[in-house]
């Protein structure tokens, strides 16, 4: 989710959507080669989509996950690990009752089923390094920042300026739709995100909803990705002079220009908003979320999509992801450019959700900025 910070209240608040279902569906973007767009060739022995192993279990779950998620109990499956490293199948559970009925099996066609207790999951919108306050540019990312409008209803609204892309010829700062243009109806403020509207550095949770005190840093190329299309994801034209071109992102530095698919144990990192430089761990995958959004910082009538093919992360105690940090790049945990593998957008205090960095850039027909 992104985060809200009310007018009338020294606090930022949490502002959270509707419940967020999980399920799961195979995805079949996965790729190979060194690509920018399509992710990176991995070693035969990783757990990618694209591995045996992990793909004889996808049908099974497939198979399996509508009679599971029958019970209300039961918010999503992935594919996992399981204590011997083998692949499993994790059902996500509200009650830890729901691992304990008729209908919940140990195992599924010989496959074992791993049980997670977890909470609902909502979209994240809301170190020695500050990621809230106003750089001096040309600013790095992994920053706050948001539509310069984004206010409703005594609240104004945030999240992370992700990552620099490229489309065609120009630079565009990444990161998702519901913290660049989730506005599209004129309810509270009477003023909807169009393109050229300014995104600012930092957002509006950060300078007490005054976007005097913030600077404008790009435009936004309305794309609309929601609700029609599998990402949560949209992107803005840099002004000239406001981003560093090489696209460094604070406490990570700068990228690779390649892409690499998620692996089950894969060890991830990122740069937001609200947790600053995190790590995390990938512990699901082919995962599908259903997603219910306001259509104003605060207040607006809602919609709900369906994602499929998505990233799970660990995210204990929010420590990886929290409100705010929505529209961070995560990135394999190396330390000299290390190459994008997916846009957070969602979690809970137990997992952080993520689009496939691959889905993204075929989106906007884009490359990563990096070396």
């Amino acid at each position: 989710m992104k985060r809200s910070f009310t007018h009338s209240r020294s606090a930022i608040w949490l502002f959270v959507g509707t419940a967020i279902l999980v399920s799961l569906l195979i995805w079949g973007c996965s790729g190979s080669g060194d690509s920018p767009v399509g992710p990176s060739a991995l070693d035969d022995n990783a757990l990618t989509l694209a591995n045996p192993k992990v793909q004889a279990v996808i049908p099974i779950q497939e198979r399996h996950t509508n009679d599971l998620m029958a019970n209300p109990d039961v918010i999503g499956t992935a594919v996992t690990l399981d204590a011997n490293g083998e692949p499993a199948i994790m059902v996500l559970v509200t009650d830890l009752a729901a691992s304990k009925t008729a209908t919940s099996p140990a195992a599924l066609e010989g496959v074992r089923v791993q049980y997670v207790l977890t909470e609902k999951i909502v979209a994240m919108k809301g170190g020695g390094v500050s990621h809230t306050a106003s750089q001096t540019p040309p600013i790095q990312l992994g920053t706050s920042g948001g539509w310069r409008t984004d206010l409703a209803n005594g609240y104004c609204c945030g999240g992370t300026l992700g990552s620099l892309i490229q489309v065609g010829g120009q630079q565009r700062i990444l990161s998702n739709y519901h913290v660049f243009e989730a506005d599209i109806v004129p309810g509270g403020n009477g003023i909807t995100a169009q393109t050229g509207s300014f995104i600012i550095q930092p957002g509006l949770i950060d300078v007490g909803c005054n976007a005097a005190n913030a600077q404008n840093v790009a435009t936004l190329v309305k794309t609309s990705s929601l609700p029609g299309s599998n990402v949560d994801a949209s992107s803005a034209t840099v002004i000239s002079g406001q981003v560093r071109t090489d696209g460094a992102i604070l406490e990570i530095g700068t990228l690779s220009s390649s892409t690499v698919g998620a692996s089950l144990n894969q060890a991830v990192k990122k740069s937001g908003r609200t947790t600053g430089l995190s790590r995390a761990t990938v512990n699901g995958l082919n995962a599908t979320v259903s997603v219910a959004y306001e259509n104003e910082c605060a207040g607006g009538a809602a919609f709900t999509k369906t994602f499929t093919g998505q990233i799970l992360t660990t995210n204990r105690g929010s420590r990886f992801l929290a409100g705010g940090d929505s529209g961070s790049l995560m990135v394999e945990d190396v330390t000299t450019n290390p190459r994008a593998v997916g846009l957070l957008f969602a979690g809970n205090s137990t997992l952080a959700v993520a689009n496939p960095i691959g889905q993204v850039l075929s989106f906007f027909g884009a490359t990563m900025v990096g070396n």
